[in-house]
């Protein structure tokens, strides 16, 4: 028997070292990332259902393509004029032929003689901005950092692992949109910043340090939460969408894909759609950047301190009597000017000029004369209290102000 107990050690300590294996195998995985979709160059209008019969196959479908491209112009438009469909004007197919760069299809049925498809198209910014009302400036927002998080079987995942609704904003095209995503692409150091349980930490500095990392101004949270009857069957899933380090909600909605099988075409359709809360909430003045993102004011400097000191006393300004030791009018300005800049002094008034001598001026200042002292002292000046008055001379290692030099005579004007 005794041969027999080290067993129970020697396995827990192989199904440490196999658990250990494991881990690092999970964090070495490279099942994780997608690169966003770069739109800037493109205009896509998407959603265009057809369905239109031909003689043969290639014939429907490239009828069907032919009034793609019209539909998605005068959508276009209308988006970009807010106006409705029927006024867009008309373009020939020639034109629409150089205007759109690509069409993509998101479902299509081929018959013999019919074509029956969901398409988008793609149209190309440098050559159709101006002709939909596009080629000014528009109104967008401050950079956005996206955290897509989607909720299924009970378990939240952000970037941690590949799936469907990441993929849906990784390729989704931002190009019409007024918000200006920043998308993670859930490659190096990502998954370990945009991940479900950041979503959750109320921590400032935290969110202050990512959003710095990524150039963002402020947070948006796209949630989704999918429900299956069974594996592969319907299914449905509850849209939230979520903006600033809190949390707050924007709006929900609901999409129930009753086909089950691939998700894609349900996530595809709900970042659509929850594009446009955010869009909503933008134009309504509810994506304000939360103050306690910014960073906090820097401490100022002793120095600084001294010299800016608040004034208490805010009551009627008392007149104190400084003498200036200036031995020329240089100096004399000089230390005019000083008093001058203190704060809570409302006026300096020359009583006696002597130069090279003590100069007698009357300052009125909110405070008693213990705190003026100290804000000229701050200020490089050697002040005595002498029965009631204040004595000004030059610090040790004080160099003279130099005179201002004598201004050029403007040019004589034409």
């Amino acid at each position: 028997m005794k041969f027999r107990r080290p067993l129970p050690l020697f396995a827990a300590m192989l199904a440490i070292t196999g658990f250990g294996s494991a881990l690092i195998a999970q964090l070495e995985s490279g099942d994780r990332g997608i690169l966003p979709l770069d739109s800037s160059g493109v205009l896509e209008v998407g959603g265009i259902h057809i369905d239109i019969g031909g003689e043969t196959a290639e014939a429907a479908r490239y009828a069907g393509w032919r009034e793609a491209q019209r539909i998605g112009f005068r959508m276009l438009w209308a988006k970009a004029n807010n106006a409705p469909l029927n006024q867009a004007p008309a373009v020939d197919d020639a034109t629409l032929d150089d205007l759109v760069s690509s069409i993509s299809v998101e479902k299509e049925q081929i018959g013999p003689g019919r074509y029956i498809a969901d398409l988008g198209v793609l149209f190309d910014r440098s050559r159709a901005a101006s002709l939909v009302g596009m080629a000014g400036d528009n109104r967008r927002s401050e950079p956005m950092l996206l955290m897509p998080v989607m909720i299924s079987g009970g378990t939240p995942t952000a970037l941690e692992t590949r799936n469907a609704w990441q993929r849906a904003w990784a390729s989704f095209r931002t190009s019409t949109s007024a918000i200006d995503y920043v998308r993670p692409s859930g490659l190096g150091v990502d998954p370990l910043l945009v991940n479900a349980a950041q979503v959750d930490r109320p921590g400032r500095a935290w969110w202050r340090n990512i959003l710095d990392y990524y150039g963002a101004a402020d947070i948006l949270v796209a949630q989704v939460e999918v429900h299956r009857l069974f594996p592969g069957g319907p299914a449905s899933a509850h849209f939230v969408a979520r903006h600033g380090p809190d949390g707050e909600v924007v709006g929900s909605f609901d999409i129930h894909d009753r086909d089950g099988g691939d998700l894609q075409p349900l996530m595809n359709k709900g970042a659509q759609q929850m594009d446009q809360l955010f869009t909503a909430a933008l134009n309504s003045g509810r994506l304000h950047r939360d103050p306690s993102l910014n960073l906090p004011p820097a401490a100022p400097s002793p120095e600084e301190a001294a010299a800016e000191q608040v004034v208490t006393d805010v009551g009627p300004a008392q007149a104190y009597q400084l003498l200036v030791a200036a031995p020329d009018a240089a100096w004399l300005s000089y230390a005019i000017g000083s008093i001058r800049s203190v704060p809570g002094v409302d006026s300096v008034t020359e009583t006696s000029i002597a130069l090279g001598g003590t100069s007698s001026v009357v300052a009125a200042y909110h405070g008693d004369i213990s705190a003026l002292r100290a804000a000229l002292m701050a200020r490089g000046w050697s002040v005595d209290y002498e029965s009631g008055q204040l004595r000004l001379s030059r610090s040790a290692g004080s160099t003279a102000p130099t005179a201002p030099s004598t201004p050029l005579a403007p040019p004589p004007r034409p």
